[in-house]
């Protein structure tokens, strides 16, 4: 490998990684912006998150000249079904999240995403039949007693958490299966819920009971700048996948639910019992030990291919 291309690989993995701890820490700092929105309710913030994010991707779509891409997608009757179905999963998904921050329930939100992970490995054994190793069998059953912990031990089931990991799951899923990237799956996705949402907030108008316009033009600008909050993470993310490693990936995904629970806790001051130590404890071990068999793993197949090409380099 010449200098020149070692250096050009080189820039584009430092732009990666900023990309992707710039993604993640969004992600994880996003409560503060829809605790701004507190004051409308969950379900118009994400009609407005659709009709925007579907208006903000086709300036990005434009941009990058990557029409043809959704072209295809909307050739394929398997990519537009399971885009369909995604897209229903991330609606229950953003509407959930947005609620759960602004009723005051923000460590449940990063309890839920620090699960993912473990719900993605669970799935990925039911569903694409994937075999689940030791460890991740023990990773999995942590995290199940770290739920039966705080459904017994803090009287309350961690429905939430529970959802938002599931829908979550389900979403990457059923992205995976689709065949689609990132940004022209997502504008394949908000496209197909966008009418639903211009009817929906047509409706609050006549009704009486639209926020936008009439609540402030910083409110109205907020709400607009939901297809912006939404898109451009997701165009940091593309681009550091494209780039990094996915055990690099792996660790910083850790960045989101990390900052979510520290607003939470120290800026929210939402209750965090020995019960929700206990829990989260778990959950971290769980995570731990997941992430350290992944990188065994990860090691371990880089070995094997660098001994097979070594095997196949002529004398």
């Amino acid at each position: 490998m010449s200098i020149s291309r070692k250096n050009f690989r080189k820039s584009h993995e430092t732009s990666a990684l900023i990309a992707a701890v710039a993604a993640f820490t969004i992600w994880g700092l996003i409560p503060i912006y829809w605790k701004l929105l507190k004051t409308v309710p969950a379900s118009e913030i994400l009609a407005h998150r659709f009709v925007w994010t579907t208006i903000f991707l086709s300036i990005l779509l434009s941009w990058q000249g990557r029409w043809r891409e959704v072209r295809t997608n909307v050739r394929s009757r398997r990519a537009t079904l399971y885009c369909l179905a995604a897209g229903s999963m991330i609606a229950i998904n953003w509407l959930l999240f947005i609620w759960a921050v602004n009723v005051g329930r923000v460590i449940e939100t990063s309890l839920g995403y620090f699960m993912t992970p473990l719900v993605n490995v669970l799935l990925g054994a039911i569903f694409l039949r994937e075999r689940l190793t030791l460890w991740q069998s023990i990773s999995v059953s942590l995290a199940t007693m770290a739920v039966l912990n705080l459904t017994f031990g803090y009287g309350r089931f961690p429905w939430v958490a529970l959802s938002l990991c599931i829908t979550f799951g389900f979403y990457g899923l059923l992205r995976k299966k689709s065949g689609t990237a990132a940004i022209p799956g997502l504008f394949f996705e908000t496209t197909f819920l966008a009418p639903l949402a211009i009817a929906y907030l047509i409706y609050l108008r006549i009704d009486g009971g639209l926020f936008f316009g009439r609540a402030g033009w910083l409110l109205s600008i907020l709400l607009v700048s939901t297809g912006i909050v939404t898109a451009v993470p997701l165009f940091w993310f593309g681009h550091a996948a494209r780039h990094l490693r996915l055990t690099t990936l792996g660790f910083l995904q850790y960045l989101s639910p990390i900052g979510s629970f520290f607003l939470g806790v120290f800026l929210y001051h939402e209750p965090f019992t020995r019960g929700h130590l206990f829990t989260f404890s778990l959950i971290w071990v769980a995570l731990a030990i997941f992430t350290a068999d992944a990188l065994l793993r990860w090691r371990s197949m880089r070995a094997r291919e660098a001994i097979a090409e070594s095997i196949c380099e002529p004398v």
